[in-house]
């Protein structure tokens, strides 16, 4: 297995990978850093490095990783990861891509799409839907029935009241508790949650 990205992200999931004892061979990255844990090789991507991998994209960043992921996805297969700590129900579906951190629990007939981060103990509820590339932080909580649209950012310890929709590439801040709908590409904040952005735009309201 290799991992696209040698940040602060890899170093997460290069743990998660030891502590299921698989074996990370290598490294990618655009800008390779100078060192990295266990004196792991970093090297710049070329097809030749990525050809017939499994390969983890190890990146925070949501768009930057749909972006990688639409680079390298006609050289590569792609490794779906979870931490044997965490809890996913036998009824939920994990897409490619993606990976599961400690202390994480999904519930039943949940769909999480790919490449997907969903961080340390992180709690999905019965009946979501998570759709491509999306982020949820540690410890943040989603109540059932909830859709969270693609790209979309849940921070840190955000809470989410059931049955609402989280639009495309939304964000919503650490420790803000949503109790509505989110349109796409607001970014929202407080609690209640309020929206402060909305493309670029300060909210005047």
């Amino acid at each position: 297995m290799i991992l696209y990205g040698a940040r602060g992200q890899a170093k997460v999931i290069y743990d998660l990978i030891l502590s299921n004892n698989h074996l990370l061979e290598y490294l990618v990255d655009d800008n390779p850093p100078d060192h990295f844990p266990h004196n792991l090789a970093v090297y710049r991507p070329t097809p030749e490095l990525l050809k017939d991998k499994s390969l983890i994209i190890a990146i925070g960043d949501n768009f930057l990783r749909e972006k990688i992921y639409h680079e390298i996805k006609h050289l590569c297969e792609f490794e779906t990861m979870r931490h044997y700590s965490a809890y996913v129900s036998r009824f939920t579906e994990v897409g490619e891509g993606t990976v599961i951190m400690p202390q994480v629990c999904i519930n039943a007939e949940v769909k999480i799409g790919r490449h997907c981060i969903i961080n340390t103990a992180a709690i999905i509820e019965h009946e979501c839907i998570i759709e491509d590339f999306v982020h949820i932080s540690p410890t943040a909580a989603l109540a059932g029935n909830i859709l969270v649209k693609k790209g979309a950012q849940i921070g840190l310890g955000a809470n989410l009241i059931q049955g609402i929709t989280i639009g495309e590439n939304a964000i919503i801040g650490a420790g803000c508790v949503v109790l509505k709908d989110v349109p796409a590409n607001a970014v929202v904040v407080g609690n209640p949650g309020r929206i402060i952005k909305m493309n670029g735009v300060e909210n005047e309201q």
